[in-house]
């Protein structure tokens, strides 16, 4: 019943528009209303949580994937031993891999944090440090 009709029910003070059953009529019209709104607010819920799913499996396979060519670089480190007129960017440069490393400062760089030398300039002949390098050969 709208409002308008509600207004004149109540002006005219209709003993119909207040009869026991068509009050009842009115609070089932405003159940079943609240019950289809709560059904639609629960489905269009579980829509949203299946299409994130969806969209979250789908982004976590797609960059989880590689080409059939990809073939993995392991990395492995060995002991080398400096010789007299040896630098250490002698020594890195004979192990750089441009791949993994922006540049060769920042490899020399892990070359003295692995070997706990704070200077570069600190590498004595007969000294042996340990290098990181990357083969394609698991072993």
């Amino acid at each position: 019943m709208s409002e308008a009709m509600l207004a004149a029910a109540r002006l005219y003070n209709n003993p119909r528009y207040f009869d026991p059953s068509e009050i009842r009529i009115r609070q089932n019209k405003i159940r079943r209303q609240r019950i289809v709104r709560r059904q639609y607010i629960t489905i269009s819920l579980i829509v949203s949580i299946l299409l994130f799913v969806m969209m979250f499996l789908k982004l976590s396979v797609m960059s989880d994937a590689q080409s059939d060519t990809f073939e993995p670089e392991y990395k492995y480190y060995k002991t080398v031993t400096v010789y007299s007129g040896d630098t250490l960017w002698d020594i890195a440069s004979n192990n750089y891999n441009s791949g993994k490393y922006s540049d060769m400062n920042s490899y020399i760089n892990e070359i003295l944090s692995i070997n706990s030398i704070s200077d570069a300039d600190q590498v004595k002949a007969g000294e042996s440090l340990i290098i990181p390098y990357f083969s394609k050969e698991y072993k």
